[in-house]
């Protein structure tokens, strides 16, 4: 495949860690210039520290997405420094599974989600608008899920959010008129995201899992024990049952991987021998 991501400026939300950091790494190696944003700063700089010492271009910013002048202010790093923002990925997210029953619980993380998971992408969003707007042509990835195609018990204010990705970024392709592309990724299970830390009760999975709840549960306890058979966690084997991190920020680097005339719309990640997620 030709090479469409050397020479890239790309803005990464979340690039301390996850997908975020696996993906600016990857990039990073194939040529590009990237700017990684994290409320973490010091994640951030370690990251883009080590893509420095392997002869790649790399910033961090310390950023909270959910104040849009820090998300601006990221951007902006990006423009300074590299000239342009070509791609712009909101990746950040949390994942605060409960049920309504655990309103009392669960409420401040719902909030925050809200304040990340939307106004954080939207932010985004707007902040890589009139610099792609200005140059003529850009591309924004958002991180979404498969929570966000259908409601989902124990996932009502997460699934939500997702949806309001799918939304928002489907509105900002039709409106920027062939100038802005727009690639919504959604991941079904990848456990070793660390993702899972903002579930609130882990009983509220049961919602994507369904009957497949107690096989899903049993594999996560097998594979925390190492007793999960290793084939099975093999990407060549078409049994593959939990997907690495890695499978998803290798879809964000596909869809980048394109020329400016293609635009990848959506993308479903699953592992073929998942037959847990609904």
């Amino acid at each position: 495949m030709a090479d469409h991501i050397a020479g890239k400026s790309i803005v990464i939300t979340g690039g301390g860690g996850g997908f975020g950091k696996l993906v600016a790494e990857k990039a990073a190696a194939l040529g590009a210039a990237v700017t990684l944003g994290d409320i973490d700063g010091a994640a951030a700089e370690t990251v883009a520290a080590g893509i420095v010492a392997g002869g790649g271009k790399a910033q961090a910013v310390q950023t909270d997405v959910t104040d849009l002048a820090q998300v601006r202010a990221l951007v902006g790093r990006a423009v300074e420094a590299f000239g342009r923002i070509d791609v712009m990925v909101n990746n950040a997210g949390i994942m605060p599974l409960a049920f309504f029953s655990d309103h009392e619980a669960a409420h401040p993380a719902w909030m925050r989600c809200i304040d990340i998971n939307i106004k954080g992408v939207l932010n985004g969003m707007i902040a890589a608008y009139d610099p792609m707007m200005t140059e003529g042509r850009g591309q924004v990835i958002n991180i979404s899920s498969i929570y966000g195609n259908f409601p989902v018990v124990g996932a009502a204010v997460y699934g939500a959010t997702k949806a309001a990705v799918n939304t928002l970024g489907e509105s900002l392709r039709m409106e920027s008129r062939g100038k802005i592309k727009v690639t919504t990724i959604k991941p079904t299970g990848v456990p070793a995201t660390g993702l899972s830390a903002s579930v609130i009760n882990p009983a509220a999975s049961v919602g994507i899992l369904g009957h497949n709840a107690p096989d899903f549960m049993a594999m996560v306890a097998e594979m925390q024990a190492g007793t999960f058979p290793a084939e099975r966690l093999d990407a060549e084997n078409i049994d593959y049952a939990s997907l690495a991190p890695q499978h998803i920020a290798d879809a964000v680097i596909h869809a980048i991987n394109q020329p400016w005339g293609v635009s990848l719309g959506e993308i479903t990640v699953r592992a073929a021998g998942d037959h847990f997620i609904l």
